[in-house]
């Protein structure tokens, strides 16, 4: 079966999920996080990309960025993702590919889903019940976003700069949408769309989506109705569980 078409538009921003091989590890201690980080800066720089949230655990990782160009995001992956494989091999020694399979991804909708998004990612740590609050894991964007903690890799979403009138304000309606954490359709919808490679938001934005990739990008329906019974809706269907595996969350 061919692989579906990349949901990647230049100007638009995407959230962006990798894993592990067989859900194994891929970050081995803070100097590999570091030296992780620093491949990403490198990388969304080259490509002209804009990153906007980051959560980094053991054996996953998230990005919400907004792609430079068709091909920038892709490339961006490529370049991380062998850099940083070349560097856990070498000092591991090991052979062989980190990651399950290409990277996930979706498109978000600026209006609904940009902070939704932020959020999900941030809060990632929280969920997971690796911290009780997200300012206390150090290896997100949250510490940026929310304390003024300086990140050189990040650049701010519209969206977010429009939360206030300055720095302070802003910081101060961003740790607001914290209190309590992403919602559990929040954070359904948001998964599915990236692992199933649909697109969240408005119907509006969806179908302007639509004609810029020239494909259908409503949630997809899984297999056939059993004896001409009607088709699961999305509400319906299941939907992969990764809150399951051990403590690190999707």
């Amino acid at each position: 079966m061919a692989r579906p078409t990349r949901l990647i538009l230049p100007g638009h921003t995407h959230h962006i999920l990798q894993r592990g091989n067989n859900r194994q590890d891929v970050f081995f201690g803070d100097e590999g996080r570091r030296l992780f980080l620093t491949y990403l800066g490198e990388a969304v720089a080259g490509e002209r990309c804009a990153l906007h949230a980051y959560v980094l655990m053991t054996n996953h990782f998230h990005l919400v960025v907004t792609a430079g160009g068709a091909e920038s995001i892709p490339r961006l992956m490529q370049s991380v993702g062998r850099r940083y494989v070349a560097h856990v091999n070498r000092t591991r020694g090991r052979t062989g590919t980190l990651w399950e399979g290409r990277y996930k991804s979706t498109i978000l909708d600026s209006e609904t889903y940009v902070l939704a998004c932020h959020r999900y990612v941030e809060a990632n740590p929280v969920r997971a019940g690796v911290v009780s609050q997200p300012e206390d894991y150090p290896w997100s964007s949250y510490g940026h976003n929310a304390l003024g903690r300086r990140d050189p890799l990040l650049a701010e979403h519209p969206t977010y700069a429009a939360l206030g009138r300055n720095a302070s304000e802003r910081r101060a309606a961003y740790r607001k949408l914290f209190g309590a954490g992403p919602t559990e359709e929040e954070a359904d919808i948001l998964r599915d769309a990236t692992q199933r490679g649909w697109v969240p938001g408005s119907e509006p934005f969806r179908r302007g989506i639509e004609r810029a990739l020239g494909r259908r990008v409503d949630p997809p329906r899984r297999g056939r109705p059993p004896n001409g019974s009607p088709k699961l809706s999305r509400e319906a269907a299941p939907v992969e569980d990764d809150l399951a595996w051990d403590w690190d969350l999707d």
